[in-house]
């Protein structure tokens, strides 16, 4: 596991033992980031379900400005922070060891770009888009990136939030959703 682009590019980061975290491959991330290389510079992003900690630490090799990275087992959190130093972005990270609905319940943060990647088959994903959208922290124009099995749907989102494109790789799939300009009322 490495960062594959950016002032990082070719970091190789810390992996989990066991088989707890289930990091994202190489070939996912890269297409991943293909397609955002564009949504980053300067933009504040959210990488919930954490784990290693790769896909925020891409995301600031590749120009975001900050990320919070939120994982609730202690040992992931030890591990993005390792991954953080690693990769000399201790100024512009944090990490919150703290259940992810937790979290987004009691955040008071606005994001650009979020990162949901929890366990397939827990349920985690929609409870997390439902969450992100009730308690709207994202930013006009952001983009909430699922990563799931190919079997999981997007379900219907509420304004000013909208489904995009899916992306299929393997048994991987990747569901892009945005939040709109304002809403007229």
């Amino acid at each position: 596991m490495r960062i594959i682009s950016g002032t990082a590019r070719g970091r190789k980061l810390k992996e989990p033992q066991g088989m707890d975290t289930r990091p994202t491959t190489d070939k996912v991330k890269e297409s991943l980031f293909n397609i955002i290389q564009f949504e980053l510079e300067g933009r504040r992003v959210l990488d919930l379900y954490a784990g290693t900690g790769q896909l925020g630490l891409e995301a600031l090799s590749r120009g975001a400005e900050h990320c919070t990275f939120v994982d609730q087992r202690r040992e992931a959190a030890a591990l993005v922070r390792e991954n953080i130093r690693l990769c000399r972005f201790e100024a512009q990270a944090r990490v919150a060891q703290e259940e992810a609905l937790s979290f987004l319940s009691a955040c008071r943060e606005k994001f650009d770009v979020v990162f949901l990647d929890p366990p397939y088959q827990s349920g985690l994903l929609e409870k997390s888009l439902k969450l992100l959208t009730q308690f709207d922290i994202l930013r006009e124009h952001g983009i909430i990136v699922c990563e799931s099995g190919t079997e999981w749907n997007i379900p219907t989102l509420a304004p000013p939030y909208e489904a995009g494109r899916e992306y299929r790789y393997g048994q991987i799939k990747l569901s892009l959703c945005r939040r709109t300009g304002s809403v007229r009322q």
